[in-house]
């Protein structure tokens, strides 16, 4: 008797695959080689699973913003954004910046503090989210000339989702002053 085995095909995988989004990151410093901090943590993001491409903004330095506004006694920071072309979900890329902002040796012991490095998801395509540990976009990214720039110089057709271009909301803050 001549019993063959034959393998069957996998079944598709029932969940669609994510197609890739955009998502602006926000990278700032103000403690330790804060330039070299920045390249280390953009190196580390191109090599996040399910990332497919990182562009950049050269690194801009800014005074520190508290709570309640500038301060100019703060050291100051080093901020750039990369944007990131990613099939990650929004929640699990955010898990990932944490992570990453530990390896560079982040530690959260107050809110508005001096740190090695942070790292804020600003906008994840189209994506919305209210929801307490996941604010997409973010929701202060409007109002920070420090993310709003150098995001416009590495994508001059930038939309932040639910705010405008981020031409006009330059033109707009920068209006205040």
């Amino acid at each position: 008797m001549d019993v063959r085995l034959t393998h069957l095909p996998e079944p598709p995988d029932p969940r669609p695959g994510r197609e890739p989004q955009v998502a602006v990151v926000a990278l700032g410093s103000n403690e330790g080689d804060r330039g070299e901090m920045l390249r280390a943590a953009a190196e580390r993001l191109r090599r996040l699973p399910l990332v497919d491409d990182l562009v950049m903004s050269e690194p801009v330095e800014t005074v520190a913003v508290k709570l309640d506004g500038p301060d100019p006694d703060a050291p100051r920071y080093l901020n750039a954004v990369a944007l990131l072309t990613t099939r990650l979900a929004p929640q699990v890329l955010l898990g990932m910046l944490h992570a990453v902002e530990e390896e560079q040796g982040r530690v959260r012991l107050q809110r508005w503090g001096d740190r090695t490095l942070d790292l804020d998801l600003i906008a994840y395509g189209d994506f919305r989210s209210d929801a307490e540990h996941l604010l997409v976009p973010h929701p202060r990214a409007a109002e920070r000339l420090f993310v709003l720039e150098p995001w416009l110089s590495i994508d001059p057709d930038a939309v932040l989702p639910g705010a405008g271009r981020v031409d006009e909301l330059v033109r707009r803050l920068k209006g205040r002053r």
